[in-house]
């Protein structure tokens, strides 16, 4: 139920979420009456053989945690770890950290521990108050010179972000030993991914709002536009009302770092309902 301010019409918000986050970010949207509008910029396969080598128990033994920073990369550990005979990680030992961010966490369940480990007492699970990689090197503590397994994206065809590197920097500066190992890929989804904001964008009030929830996924964008002929201000001409959403300030800035300037950003970005607070907000909605 909605009440207060409304508009008109529905906003129209796009967003240029991978796949395999895009069902729960439309499904907010329409629950708070905006017309979805599904442009990806970034496909995201997972390559759970490139983990193979880290998942036998005599890998294992020498980490003592695995920081996941993306919903991806659980999965792609899980897709990896569940045809084994065995767990990989041996019933007996000490205490394993399994930390992950935000919602991401619902994903290292029962089935996900059981998969990982036969003896759950053996395991940690641990979700920084702020999901963000910086909150989850400092929640790790001190790392001893012990090491920590980072499945990671590879990123093809737009520029790493400085947020995996900048995660890596902080663990070794926390006295972490992190070995990075690409558990999927990152891939630009081709020049034609914004031809649905280029045509909502040439309709009078067809397109209300954009909404990033990754730096990579604005790269890919403007890429796409520039494919089109069209900058990121040509839609701000077009769209003179537009609202540019961050998913959390780590987007925020790198968006910025690429000179699109952000409207408002999530402080609540462990959700994705943090972003649609922002955008109630903005547009003058309220949900009850």
């Amino acid at each position: 139920m909605h009440t207060g301010v409304m508009s008109i019409h529905n906003p129209t918000v796009a967003f240029t979420t991978p796949p395999n986050y895009a069902a729960r970010l439309s499904n907010l949207l329409t629950l708070s009456a905006y017309t979805p509008l599904w442009c990806p910029t970034l496909l995201i396969q997972p390559t759970p053989s490139t983990l193979t080598s880290f998942l036998s128990p005599h890998s294992l033994h020498l980490f003592s945690a695995i920081a996941f920073t993306s919903r991806t990369a659980i999965q792609a550990f899980l897709q990896a770890a569940t045809p084994l005979s065995h767990p990989p990680l041996p019933p007996q030992g000490p205490t394993f950290t399994l930390a992950a961010l935000g919602k991401d966490a619902d994903l290292i369940d029962a089935h996900f521990l059981s998969a990982f480990c036969s003896n759950s007492d053996r395991l940690c699970v641990l979700v920084p108050p702020t999901a963000t990689p910086s909150a989850l090197a400092a929640a790790l503590g001190d790392g001893c010179g012990r090491k920590v397994l980072c499945p990671v994206p590879r990123v093809v065809g737009v520029e790493e972000p400085p947020v995996v590197p900048g995660f890596l920097r902080e663990l070794r500066c926390g006295g972490w030993v992190p070995v990075r190992v690409e558990a999927y890929e990152t891939r630009w989804a081709g020049a034609g991914c914004a031809e649905g904001i280029v045509k909502a964008s040439e309709e009078e009030g067809g397109l209300d709002a954009v909404v990033f929830t990754s730096t990579a996924e604005v790269e890919g964008l403007l890429k796409s536009l520039k494919e089109f002929g069209l900058g990121f201000a040509d839609l701000r001409r077009r769209c003179p009302r537009l609202v540019v959403a961050a998913h959390g300030p780590v987007t925020a800035a790198g968006a910025q770092r690429l000179g699109v300037e952000v409207d408002v950003v999530s402080s609540r970005f462990g959700s994705f309902d943090g972003v649609i607070d922002v955008l109630n907000l903005k547009f003058g909605r309220f949900r009850v």
